[in-house]
């Protein structure tokens, strides 16, 4: 394990140590991929938490029921393990795999000016989140937009009718007073 820093705007978070698992210092995991299980088809790391970083190599993992299990090589310890919880798990941008056009990363949705059909600027892309049913954009009040109000829109295709990435602007099909 190394506490070199990798290039901290490069790296995207796929997921989150939140405990420990068993006395053999596995650790589990939170992921934000989709299967869940993609976390673990990344060998290295970039761990980050509070201006903290560490470089860990993925030496096993599994999917255990609902929980996601992994090994770090050399970490062999539970308690030591302890101290991982509240890590981000990070990769370089560049490892991530293409997608296919209409696909996109949440990090690049992230900071898009939303704009209903009317014109009118609702916010920016603040963060997503996963509700089940379907993601959901949390998009926060910026400069020029209609009002302060905080909007939670579905990712679905009824609601998002374009996302322009160049252009830094996503068109939606939502009444501003909902």
């Amino acid at each position: 394990m190394s506490t070199t820093p990798a290039v901290a705007e490069d790296l995207i978070v796929l997921g989150k140590i939140v405990s420990v698992h068993g006395v053999k210092g596995e650790v589990k995991v939170y992921s934000f991929t989709d299967p869940i299980d993609n976390v673990l088809d990344y060998r290295n790391w970039t761990l980050k938490r509070d201006g903290e970083v560490k470089k860990v190599e993925l030496a096993s993992g599994r999917l255990q029921g609902k929980v996601l299990v992994a090994k770090l090589k050399g970490l062999d310890d539970r308690e030591i393990a302890r101290t991982y919880a509240g890590f981000e798990i990070c990769v370089p941008r560049s490892e991530l795999p293409e997608l296919e056009d209409g696909e996109f990363y949440w990090y690049q949705l992230q900071g898009l000016k939303v704009i209903d059909q009317a014109e009118q600027l609702l916010g920016v892309v603040d963060h997503l989140f996963e509700t089940g049913a379907n993601d959901v954009m949390v998009v926060k009040p910026c400069a020029g937009s209609l009002d302060d109000r905080e909007r939670l829109l579905p990712y679905t295709g009824q609601c998002v009718l374009s996302i322009d990435l160049a252009a830094g602007e996503m068109r939606v099909d939502w009444d501003a007073d909902f």
